[in-house]
């Protein structure tokens, strides 16, 4: 059985392709198939793909860029969520303004 292979040719004048070119380019060489591997499944894992290239289209695309999207926001709002959650709210005392406010803004009306 003779194993499957894949070329990739980046496309060096855009900046995704250069960096996952240079990426790659750090892997040692008898690494580069198991690196590329994990990688696509954590990919995978992350981000599940729902069309095939050859099914994609630019509404495809906007549908897996507002899934992202929206899983980002989701992850943000956890996120503050558990931040927001530690921190008491103080009520500001609105009748009393400090002597040296006072002071400094009498000197501007001046």
């Amino acid at each position: 059985m003779t194993r499957p292979q894949f070329t990739f040719r980046p496309n060096l004048q855009k900046e995704d392709h250069r960096r996952a070119w240079e990426i790659l380019q750090a892997v040692p060489e008898r690494q580069k198939s198991a690196f590329l591997v994990q990688a696509i499944l954590f990919r995978e894992n992350e981000n599940p793909v729902r069309q095939t290239c050859s099914e994609a289209s630019p509404s495809a695309n906007n549908t897996e860029e507002e899934a992202s999207r929206e899983s980002l926001e989701t992850l943000l709002r956890r996120i503050l969520r558990e931040e927001l959650s530690s921190v008491s709210p103080q009520a500001a005392d609105e009748t009393e303004v400090p002597r040296e406010m006072m002071n400094f803004l009498s000197t501007l009306a001046d």
